[in-house]
Order: C-alpha cells, then structure tokens, then sequence
C-alpha cells in the first residue's frame, strides 16, 4: 500500500500542492466537535497548546510543505519530511524559504532524530498510507520518542475498518487507504506515555470525527506526552 501511496503523490506531486494549500480553509461535514471547521482551526489551536518560536516537526508534510510554511511565517522553528521525493521537490520549489528545513524520510523506519527533539509533532492524513504492524511498531513509537515530555502530538487519521477503496475527485482517481479504530489509536498512545488532551469549554479536543470533501472519515485528536 505504502508504494502505491508514493506512487501516486510522485506523478501528482503538483496537483497535491495545489489541492492542500487550497484546503487550507476547506468546509468539513458531519463534525462531532462544533468548531472543527477546517485546518486553519487545527492550527490554531496547536498554536495554544504549544509556546510561541516552539521546534516542531511535520511528519509527512506532504507537497508543498503547507504546514512547515506556515508555522515558519509565524515564527516556529519548524522542520518537515515525507517520504515522496517528488514531494519534497515541489515543496522547495513553491517555497523556496523553506527549503532547507524539509527533507526526505520515510515514517515506517526509525527516524534520524533524537529522542525528545520537538515540542510539537503533526502527522496528518499519514498513518493511511502505511501498514498497521508497522504503524504499531514504529510509526507511533518514533513520534512519541522524538517529542519532549509536555509536548503535543496533533495526529489525524481516515477512521474504520480494514483497508477503503474510494473516488477522489480531486485527482479524478481512485485511491486505496488503511483505515484505523480510534480506540486502537488511543490504546497505543496511553501505552506510549501520552494522553488525550480533552474537550474544555470550546476548545477543540478529546476525539474529534468529521467528513472531508473525498468523503472519508477522519479522526483528530492531539495528545500531551508525559513528564
């Protein structure tokens, strides 16, 4: 599945950049948290959980480094990687301001890292693209062991059973993906030292569900690593 997914962002690499820097302020449907409208309020509300000029890191930050980009704008120290050549091609293209803080690297192996490195990761819409042994395995334990005690991991994910097939009008295509049980997640989280950061008041929190323009079901959750 992973060779595909890679696959298919190299021949598509430009279009991807298009699609997610244009998604920016996209209208999600079926949200189970009023607020979740769109991935600017994601980020907004990791910029309240984490302190201002925070190191983070974007774990598969895709074509066109979206996230990287905006978070340096602001004043992050910011760094981002995907697995996709092309990808990290265009990033550097599109914002060439950037281009010295992504690189390739692959999220089912060992990252380069150092333990306790960032005080944010994100990891959007990745998890789908890979296996669920290696995810288990390595994916979830590396961005635990690179995020310092206190910081926040904001991960996203395609949510439901066994593997989706599905029409992506965005690219005119069919695309397959690995889905994944909230529950499952969160199981590994909490044996990794992190816990759910919960709703409070407004705020975006605990587990989130929504429906993208595909459509596909997603959950949003971010969670704090242990002290």
């Amino acid at each position: 599945m992973q060779k595909n997914s890679n696959d298919f962002y190299s021949s598509h690499a430009e279009r991807y950049a298009e699609v997610t820097h244009g998604f920016i302020q996209s209208v999600y449907s079926n949200v189970s948290h009023p607020g979740l409208t769109s991935d600017l309020v994601i980020m907004e509300r990791m910029r309240e959980l984490i302190p201002e000029g925070a190191r983070g890191l974007d774990a598969g930050c895709g074509s066109g480094a979206r996230d990287v980009f905006f978070y340096w704008q602001l004043g992050y120290d910011v760094v981002g990687f995907d697995a996709v050549d092309e990808n990290i091609r265009v990033a550097k293209e599109l914002h060439p301001e950037i281009a010295e803080k992504v690189s390739v690297a692959d999220l089912s192996k060992p990252l380069q890292h150092p333990d306790e490195s960032f005080d944010f990761v994100m990891c959007n819409a990745v998890i789908q693209h890979i296996a669920p042994d290696l995810v288990a395995s390595v994916t979830l334990p590396e961005l635990t062991r690179v995020l310092k005690p206190g910081g926040v991991l904001q991960l996203m994910f395609k949510v439901g059973d066994g593997i989706k097939t599905l029409y992506d009008k965005d690219y005119d295509a069919e695309r397959t993906f690995q889905l994944y049980s909230a529950d499952d997640v969160v199981s590994s989280l909490t044996g990794l030292g992190c816990e759910i950061i919960p709703q409070v008041g407004e705020k975006l929190g605990g587990l989130m569900y929504f429906t993208d323009p595909k459509p596909a079901d997603h959950c949003l959750l971010f969670a704090l690593k242990s002290n």
